[in-house]
């Protein structure tokens, strides 16, 4: 009950969060995010609903259908084209970090080899998502962006391998360099050849559900969401990196819904909805959850009694070290080896999901105090790269005028398309009580109609099925199909000037055909 209770909580702190966020566009949601969790964890009426950060739960829950969404939206093809850019960026330059900063680090603060480690390693994934919340509107170069997501997707299983290298290190004393790259290679390699074959059986059950008479769509898509967690599971148990599993499940998904889209268009539909959807929340989640263990570390006793600023000190110079390292990587073996987008790649390799849930699971496996210390250094590391990121990317990059107008355009075009099918039910001899209900209907796409005029039709809306007969209920379909028809019609002459993006053609395209679907499926109509 106190898990229900919490993640009750915690939704309603993303649905919050997510309103106000619309309310100040230039301001990324993620941030609002932050700012709830810390006043949930302040507010002593939420905060006691809420347990300990749970590590395990998060990691199956959260982020294994987080990397599995993100990972289904990127091809095959493009993983295949790039995959030595993966390495290199997801493995060799996370390798070469890990060594430069573990060998800086004692030399210049009170700390042994292995557990520097262990703070580096905890600092070494990245975070696609919380990349998308620090471009925050800016026009950011799509090659620099590919790779920085196309690395997060990846450099999460060597950060953990090298966590456990560092682990081994403090508990037995010694650094066996062949057993711990044996231990990569198992993880990642072999942990994708395995976790690719798992995900070939679940596609080919898929299939050949799809294709007989017992398939159901919600039983369907139900086991798609709980594929991520099955294999993230299975992935664990025998050894192996359950985030490259689930990450490697999501290609072969990708490529599976390409060629099979068509099959069972609902279910396809209700599949992608869904994924939207669960991203979203999913994503809101993460970073409340954030905000509730950085209040909870800032007001623990730990942090309070502290006077010991070496935290500090050590976060700083973790965050400058891989900053340093991604800089010159970048300048020399990434994109086009100027310093600007060697600059971008650095800062864009921004730090927060993975990075927390690595660092509570140190739970038990540190002293008290390291413990506590660890846990303040990466929350130095995490804020850093997100805030630094921030204000360089607001400073140094141009405002994406495109996308922040694409809001008020795409509203003037809308306003002209509805205006195109009105006029064209004006011209079809229709009853009065009917006409009237398509018009509300239409008017309805551009939400002109009042607060006061919704209450009417609300009320009113039983009578109208009396009054209506059959005959009429066909007519009001048929005038809805004839003003769709013409709003599509518009939109295509629009398309063919090409003064406005394709997308945003496609994008008002796809809410006419969506709104045709309530007016003719019988499974979504309601008239």
């Amino acid at each position: 009950m106190s898990m229900f209770i919490a993640l009750f909580v915690v939704l309603v702190a993303v649905a919050v969060s997510e309103l106000i966020a619309r309310l100040l566009p230039r301001i990324s949601s993620t941030y609002f995010n932050l700012l709830f969790g810390i006043i949930l964890a302040a507010w002593p009426m939420t905060s006691r609903y809420i347990p300990e950060f749970d590590n395990e739960f998060f990691m199956i829950v959260i982020l294994a259908p987080l990397l599995f969404f993100e990972g289904q939206r990127t091809q095959i093809l493009q993983v295949q084209q790039r995959l030595k850019q993966i390495i290199g960026t997801a493995g060799i330059l996370a390798i070469i970090s890990a060594v430069v900063i573990t060998m800086i680090l004692p030399n210049l603060f009170n700390m042994t080899f292995p557990l520097a480690l262990i703070m580096v390693a905890i600092s070494t994934p990245t975070d696609a998502t919380a990349l998308e919340s620090v471009i925050g509107g800016r026009a950011f170069p799509r090659s620099s962006h590919e790779q920085l997501t196309l690395e997060s997707l990846f450099n999460d299983a060597t950060g953990l391998v090298l966590l456990q290298a560092g682990i081994i290190w403090w508990q037995t004393g010694h650094f066996n360099f062949l057993q711990n790259a044996s231990t990569l290679l198992y993880a990642a390699g072999g942990g994708a050849l395995i976790c690719f074959m798992i995900a070939l059986l679940f596609m080919v059950i898929r299939q050949w559900l799809l294709r007989t008479s017992i398939n159901a769509i919600y039983a369907q898509n139900l086991v798609y969401l709980l594929t991520p967690i099955i294999i993230y599971i299975l992935a664990e148990a025998i050894g192996v990196s359950g985030i490259i599993a689930v990450v490697i499940a999501g290609l072969v998904n990708n490529s599976e819904a390409n060629r099979s889209r068509f099959s069972s268009p609902r279910q396809m539909h209700l599949g992608l909805n869904l994924v939207n959807f669960l991203t979203s929340i999913l994503n809101g989640m993460v970073f409340v959850i954030l905000g509730l263990n950085l209040e909870r570390i800032f007001t623990s006793q730990y942090f309070i009694h502290n006077n010991n600023w070496q935290w500090l000190m050590i976060g700083v110079t973790v965050y400058l070290g891989l900053l340093v390292c991604r800089l010159l990587y970048a300048k020399y073996k990434v994109g086009d080896h100027s310093w600007r987008s060697a600059g971008l790649f650095s800062l864009g390799g921004v730090h927060a999901t993975v990075t927390l849930a690595m660092t509570f699971s140190l739970r038990g496996t540190l002293a008290t105090n390291l413990y506590n210390q660890v846990i303040l250094v990466e929350v130095v590391v995490i804020i850093l790269s997100m805030v630094t990121a921030t204000v360089v990317f607001n400073l140094k990059l141009p405002v994406d005028f495109d996308a922040r107008n694409r809001p008020s355009r795409q509203r003037e075009i809308r306003d002209e398309m509805v205006k195109s099918g009105i006029e064209r039910v004006k011209k079809m001899d229709l009853d009065p009580a009917v006409r009237a209900l398509v018009m509300y209907d239409l008017q309805d796409q551009i939400r002109s109609n009042t607060l006061r005029s919704f209450f009417k039709q609300w009320h009113g809306v039983s009578q109208h099925q009396e009054k209506i007969n059959v005959l009429q209920s066909v007519d009001q379909r048929r005038a809805l199909m004839h003003a769709f028809n013409e709003e599509r019609r518009y939109l295509h002459s629009l398309a063919l000037t090409h003064q406005i993006p394709s997308d945003e053609i496609y994008d008002l395209y796809s809410e006419v055909l969506l709104a045709e679907s309530l007016v003719l499926d019988p499974k979504s109509r309601l008239i």
